[in-house]
């Protein structure tokens, strides 16, 4: 996929039919589906993460101008891709979700009236938020039944997983016990790769004449998602 060519060929959505709505929405589709499997799937992406945002914006004002046209595997709808082969796949007792975007002020502003709304605050009265940088890494939930851990599945599409429990037992900051926790308990958190752990694998990676990686979240994701555990614990 040619990232310059995909947004260069982009037809103003005012100048948009119905028929070249419906088009378009089908052609995103494709489009988004091949870059979800690209990231999430095979830990390869081929598009900028902001040209898939762009591409996502795309879909969604389309959708809002043309509400009927919204299709059944809308990319808006969408979270992650399924499951590769080779593992065994884990239903979520609840849903994994992402995170929104928020691109400029207004999108700011918008949340804020939303949040207000929600909870019946008027614009007068302050609200406290706090903020963090994002981790860019792979999803994971963690279930502990009495303390011990039991399974640990990647988002996946957010309705069912991969179980990764063997490799995510690798990782040494993961607990494989937790003391005085409830009979079950579910943690979610990022599987992410520091800079400095992330350059030195890449510098392995080279050694050994292998494929280094682009990103560290590539390379967390890649690492965690290993058929073989003892890839994950190198």
């Amino acid at each position: 996929m040619e990232e310059g060519q995909v947004l260069a060929s982009l037809v103003d959505i005012d100048d948009l039919d119905e028929d070249g709505a419906r088009r378009e929405l089908a052609r995103l589709s494709g489009l988004l589906a091949r870059a979800n499997q690209a990231y999430h799937g095979a830990d390869d992406p081929d598009l900028s993460d902001a040209a898939y945002d762009a591409l996502i914006q795309r879909n969604a004002a389309i959708e809002a101008r043309f509400p009927d046209l919204k299709r059944a595997d809308s990319p808006t709808d969408q979270v992650g891709a399924a499951t590769a082969e080779g593992f065994s796949k884990v239903t979520h007792a609840v849903r994994m979700l992402s995170l929104a975007n928020g691109f400029d002020e207004a999108d700011i502003t918008e949340f804020d009236a939303r949040i207000r709304k929600y909870l019946g605050i008027p614009d007068t009265q302050p609200i406290d938020y706090t903020a963090e940088p994002k981790i860019d890494g792979l999803s994971l939930s963690l279930r502990y039944e009495a303390g011990k851990l039991v399974q640990a599945a990647t988002r996946g599409d957010g309705a069912i997983g991969e179980n990764v429990t063997a490799n995510a037992r690798t990782i040494s900051d993961i607990p494989i016990d937790i003391s005085d926790a409830p009979e079950v308990l579910e943690v979610r958190g990022e599987v992410y790769m520091s800079h400095p752990d992330f350059e030195a694998l890449n510098q392995r990676q080279k050694d050994a004449d292998a494929k280094v990686f682009a990103i560290p979240r590539n390379a967390a994701a890649g690492s965690l998602r290993q058929l073989d555990a003892e890839i994950t614990r190198a």
